[in-house]
């Protein structure tokens, strides 16, 4: 929250794929960056209030029980929605924004086109294509076969069939109990979801991201001409300024929670958030 009293607008931070936390730290491993934290910090001290939370099933929203195998792109989607839903019935704050980082852009676009609550929204980092796309081309490099394999199996779940076989070396991607949530996920592409939304739309993307690239915003722009669109100098994936794109440069900034975020992307997103 912001240091006044007067009703302000607050924005619905969500967090990226796989188990990214509610400050967008990777749970479990070294890559701590705390950069939706700064970004909810940044926001507060230009007077817009802010609300982070792990999604379900991560960090502090997993649930004694939870099946990995229960879980559905559409429940990240209806979070939201009741998310927003909730904040709108709380009168200190003007106006509801939802802003979602990497995966958390299409979970915040489809959320934001549903919900009557949402006045805003703001994709930072967001895909322009969908999941099983990016699958694949992160797969380009690995042998032919099992590219192969890959868009086969892909072939399989963007019809709603699980696949029962499933090799050894693509268990960690493909593995029975992820398929479900996966043709739940490939049946939505940004570029179509981003043309249902009636409100105003901010897409934010960094020159330096080697996770998205300056591409994918530009497809989402152009799906969505009259969004605002802003493009950060030396802003990568996780935010924070880097002059490379070589990959071990790269991680040193994904390991470094005290490395401020870029500050002309929190500039800009409180400048569209007032206007």
């Amino acid at each position: 929250m912001p240091q006044n009293d007067a009703p302000c607008p607050i924005v619905l931070i969500i967090a990226g794929s796989g188990p990214t936390d509610m400050n967008g730290n990777t749970i479990g491993t070294e890559l701590k960056n705390n950069s939706l934290r700064m970004l909810a910090e940044g926001l507060a001290a230009k007077g817009i209030a802010s609300v982070r939370y792990d999604k379900r099933g991560i960090g502090e929203s997993t649930q004694v029980g939870f099946k990995e195998e229960e879980l559905r792109f559409e429940h990240y989607i209806e979070d939201a929605i009741s998310w927003a839903a909730m904040l709108r019935s709380d009168k200190r704050f003007s106006k509801i924004v939802i802003a979602g980082h990497s995966e958390g852009s299409l979970i915040g676009m489809v959320a934001t086109a549903r919900s009557k609550d949402v006045d805003a929204f703001i994709s930072i980092a967001g895909a322009g294509r969908p999941a099983y796309e990016i699958i694949e081309e992160q797969l380009m490099r690995q042998p032919e076969q099992i590219q192969r394999e890959a868009s086969s199996i892909n072939k399989e779940l963007r019809e709603g069939r699980q696949v029962e076989e499933v090799p050894a070396y693509l268990a960690a991607l493909y593995r029975k109990s992820v398929q479900p949530y996966l043709i739940s996920w490939f049946r939505y592409s940004p570029t179509e979801e981003i043309k249902k939304i009636k409100v105003p739309v901010l897409i934010a993307q960094g020159d330096k991201d080697i996770q998205v690239p300056v591409a994918d915003a530009e497809k989402l722009y152009a799906a969505r001409l009259f969004s605002s669109f802003l493009i950060v100098e030396n802003m990568n994936h996780v935010l924070k300024h880097c002059e490379s794109t070589d990959m071990l440069i790269q991680m040193t900034t994904y390991r470094a929670p005290e490395l401020p975020i870029k500050s002309e992307l929190i500039d800009s997103i409180a400048r569209f958030i007032k206007q």
